[in-house]
């Protein structure tokens, strides 16, 4: 997957970043994810209800009740599948835009110029504190089908201010050439100092 991601990437283009999630936070990450609660109570509810049904004998509730089950065998699903998640994601930042794989049976490959972003902000949850890891969040101007902005995330990386301000710097440096075009600022005008030659 990771060659295919990179193949993707412009001949003219220069690879300033590329790398995965932090393993032990994106696996923690899908354990307590908020189905968790959810899937220990009704796993404890159903037990009960199976434990008795097969102490009395009755075996015709059983496959009733393993389906009954089913929210349980969704989140440990969840869980087993992350490993493959983990696998299927990485992130490229090039000098003209953002590449990130991701996805589980099928693999997702977005692509998004500098151009097309509006927003970068910084996110740090509970256990990206606890991993000393972070997500850099990237509001595009697209919109998704709900008609909120759309949102690509680096997420669980270890040097998340550094990314954090290389896509902030590269996103300023595009909007200042396509504000104030280098090749046509006259001498007195500088513009905002930008180092983008594209």
């Amino acid at each position: 997957m990771v060659d295919e991601l990179k193949s993707m990437v412009g001949g003219d283009e220069e690879i300033l970043y590329e790398g995965r999630p932090n393993k032990k936070c994106f696996i923690f990450e899908s354990i307590l994810n908020p189905l968790l609660p959810v899937a220990v109570i009704w796993a404890i509810l159903d037990s009960t209800f199976l434990k008795v049904g097969i102490e009395s004998g009755n075996t015709i509730m059983l496959p009733f009740m393993l389906l009954h089950m089913m929210p349980v065998w969704i989140y440990l699903a969840g869980v087993i599948f992350s490993f493959k998640k983990y696998k299927n994601t990485y992130y490229i930042v090039t000098d003209h835009g953002i590449y990130i794989s991701h996805g589980i049976f099928t693999v997702n490959c977005d692509v998004k110029t500098f151009a097309e972003l509006s927003r970068v902000n910084l996110h740090r949850g509970l256990l990206d504190q606890m991993f000393g890891v972070g997500d850099v969040l990237i509001t595009t101007n697209q919109f998704t089908r709900k008609n909120t902005p759309a949102v690509l995330g680096i997420n669980s990386i270890s040097n998340y201010k550094e990314v954090y301000k290389l896509i902030q710097k590269l996103q300023k440096d595009i909007y200042s050439d396509i504000m104030y075009p280098n090749d046509l600022r006259p001498k007195e005008n500088y513009g905002y100092r930008t180092k983008y030659k594209g």
